[in-house]
């Protein structure tokens, strides 16, 4: 029982960590890449009106924002997994992964950003955040009794 609560509470801290990664490149990418004039971005509404008239450029912190952060949640979710275990790294990969599929279907992003978005960004991300953990943070040793 204690290890399915560390696996669960592994898996929501790295969702946390990451959705925060996720939104600070968000934010970061307004302020590095200017909107196209006319758009805003502050209700569904407005990002869906304004997104034909995004340039490929604009997509670049949207596709860094998902890729980081789901890198970013599933090394966290791994370094404190029982065992650096993978469960929790492939959870986060496979929450964020339903989260772009329901941006695909609620938004007229491009195709190539879609497909892009959806095969790299998410299961790939998670896969290589637990390895870089895994291959670089020893496992905890448990104290003997």
């Amino acid at each position: 029982m204690r290890r399915a609560l560390h696996l669960i509470a592994a898996t929501v801290i790295g969702l946390v960590v990451g959705s925060v990664v996720n939104m600070g490149l968000i934010s970061l990418g307004a302020s590095v890449m200017p909107l196209p004039g006319g758009a805003d971005t502050t209700t569904a509404e407005g990002l869906r009106a304004s997104l034909p008239l995004f340039e490929p450029r604009h997509f670049t912190f949207p596709f860094l924002a998902h890729a980081l952060g789901t890198l970013a949640g599933a090394m966290v979710a791994t370094l404190l997994a029982p065992a650096r275990t993978s469960g929790p790294a492939w959870a986060v990969g496979v929450a964020f992964l339903l989260g772009g599929i329901a941006s695909v279907v609620m938004l007229p992003a491009p195709v190539w950003f879609s497909a892009l978005d959806l095969v790299v960004a998410y299961l790939p991300m998670a896969w290589l955040g637990h390895r870089i953990v895994a291959a670089l943070v020893p496992q905890r040793r448990r104290a003997a009794v």
